[in-house]
């Protein structure tokens, strides 16, 4: 029987530009080996999508929604391994390999308006979604290819995010003009028989003092 996907507000999304140097020893993550996925649906990225690209990079006011994280400034807190509003995330993400709908997992990816303000690039707005949402989609039809018959008998467990792995990004060191906290090797952690198995997440970024997906696997 499948989850239900927690509702939650505001559009989120993600993050480096080119591929992040490889994090030491165990904190190493290897690709998600799975069969080759099916070419991306581009009406994935939606009408509220393209809104949200069409705004990024202006200035945020106070007339700004405060629902879109990304309408704020960035801050140095560090987040929390476990929280609340990160499970209700995570949950969005297994939601959206369950039923094979990458569009239920944007909550969950790093916010297109605090991309525009934290990449160093020429179209902050377009290497979001052109590169990186199209990888995210992508990878959610292979994970749930992967899951298969499964999927409606598994189960949603819990976010692993491995916190002594996680360090602060100096601005510049990823094509980046802001900092952030980044982690590498969390797991979205789900049941299939009463036995637990597991998705690699290659990459979160913070925003905020939140954790969001940058890669799921790879750094394409």
């Amino acid at each position: 029987m499948r989850t239900k996907a927690w509702v939650t507000t505001g559009l989120l999304v993600a993050c480096n530009h080119g591929s992040p140097p490889a994090p030491p020893g165990d904190a190493a993550v290897a690709p998600l080996v799975v069969a080759t996925p099916p070419v991306v649906d581009a009406s994935v990225v939606d009408a509220r999508v393209d809104a949200a690209v069409a705004d990024a990079g202006e200035p945020a006011d106070a007339g700004v929604d405060a629902g879109d994280p990304g309408a704020l400034p960035q801050t140095r807190d560090r987040p929390a391994p476990t929280s609340d509003a990160l499970a209700a995330r995570a949950q969005t993400l297994w939601d959206a390999i369950a039923h094979d709908d990458p569009e239920r997992a944007m909550p969950f990816f790093f916010p297109v308006s605090a991309y525009g303000q934290v990449k160093a690039v020429t179209s902050p707005s377009g290497d979001w979604k052109h590169r990186l949402v199209a990888a995210y989609t992508r990878d959610i039809h292979a994970m749930a290819k992967t899951l298969g018959k499964n999927a409606d008998s598994a189960t949603f467990v819990r976010l692993d995010v491995p916190d002594r792995a996680a360090r602060w990004v100096e601005p510049n060191e990823e094509y980046n003009k802001l900092g952030y906290y980044r982690v590498f090797g969390a797991k979205l952690v789900y049941s299939v028989g009463g036995k637990e198995r597991t998705f690699d997440i290659s990459s979160l970024i913070s925003w905020r003092g939140e954790w969001y997906v940058v890669h799921l696997t790879g750094f394409k």
